[in-house]
């Protein structure tokens, strides 16, 4: 299965364009069971200097989603559709030539697991020299000398001794460190960071969020934080897209969907936060029920099967025939039939005493 592309190029960039730009995002996955539709439409902006927040349950799409911006998607297994304009330039169906010389200079990832992700047969300077040189017609020694720059930029003690030290060396906020270095090597426009925090402590955790919001401060990247953490968005992040099933189910400012959120599914996720005001005998509230098969999604609402409220719904089989959408205009707003009124309602009488 080959690649589908809608538009392929690019267009000038216009004077109040989006730096990123995801319009009707579509990937799925030929298996041996069906057709896995990871991602099914999903629009949203990323602004230079800004940060948007993707968050959801696992296999909600999140991380699909960062590596069909990036290209690293196998053309021969996914179907992808829709349009990525990056800066004007139209990522999907570009040359794999043309996705290599963004990767890592324009655009870059920090992967979830920096353990996996560096190769363990060099060292970190090796590794972050050599991204470096690929994009810039350095020297070896220009190239270790940047390399010990960006550990110092990162904060990682002692650049000089720790560049040629091997990643197993490294402890895992060290690790994450040297992740954050080679992917800001040659200072790229957009940042992915798919679950930067995993596995770390909360002061490590703290420490990798603040580096991430002060190098975003000195050289204006934009930034895509994909997490499950709705603590890390709302200490991190400007802008909010919720994901179920693929979909966006809501998106928004931090302060909007985090204060007065309009989709039962993100009441769900900030009811199953713990909190330190809630007290130590309530339990949490988890979300009822599994996410569905993306193989065999049910008609309708995706959330259905799952939703407390769709009694709520004027016409109860709204829920059960209808998908309620976003419209890719609109910055704030929530894939529900109900209408805004009812779950303002929702949320003020039964949501928000319980988030305390």
């Amino acid at each position: 299965m080959t690649t589908v592309t809608h538009l392929k190029g690019t267009r000038a960039a216009l004077d109040g364009d989006p730096f990123l730009s995801v319009r009707d995002l579509h990937v799925q996955f030929a298996t041996e069971d069906g057709m896995v539709r990871a991602v099914d439409g999903l629009s949203f902006d990323v602004e230079k200097g800004t940060t948007i927040g993707i968050v959801g349950e696992s296999g909600s799409g999140k991380s699909v989603t960062s590596l069909a911006v990036l290209g690293l998607h196998h053309p021969q297994t996914t179907s992808i559709s829709g349009e990525i304009y990056l800066d004007g330039r139209q990522l999907i169906g570009a040359p794999r030539s043309a996705l290599e010389r963004l990767r890592g200079n324009k655009m870059a990832m920090i992967f979830q697991d920096p353990l996996t992700a560096l190769s363990p047969y060099h060292t970190v300077g090796q590794q972050i020299s050599e991204t470096y040189r690929r994009h810039t017609k350095a020297s070896k020694k220009e190239a270790h000398d940047r390399a010990v720059q960006m550990l110092t930029r990162v904060g990682i003690p002692q650049p000089k001794m720790r560049a040629d030290d091997y990643p197993h060396q490294f402890s895992g906020g060290m690790r994450q460190r040297a992740m954050i270095a080679m992917a800001l090597v040659c200072d790229p426009d957009l940042l992915i960071a798919d679950e930067p925090t995993t596995a770390l402590d909360v002061t490590v955790q703290a420490q990798i969020l603040d580096l991430l919001k002060d190098l975003q401060q000195q050289t204006g990247t934009a930034i895509i934080l994909i997490t499950h953490d709705l603590g890390v968005v709302a200490n991190t992040a400007h802008n909010v897209l919720v994901m179920y099933a693929g979909r966006a189910v809501e998106r928004g400012s931090v302060h909007e969907v985090l204060s007065a959120p309009q989709h039962p599914y993100t009441w769900g996720l900030l009811s199953s936060m713990p909190r330190l005001t809630t007290p130590v005998d309530v339990p949490l509230r988890p979300v009822g029920g599994t996410p569905p098969s993306l193989i065999d999604l049910p008609a309708g609402c995706p959330f259905h099967p799952r939703c407390d409220h769709t009694n709520a719904v004027l016409s109860p089989m709204n829920c059960t025939t209808m998908r309620p959408q976003i419209p890719h205009e609109d910055t704030r707003g929530a894939a529900c039939h109900l209408t805004l009124q009812q779950r303002q309602d929702i949320f003020v009488r039964n949501i928000q005493p319980r988030l305390g």
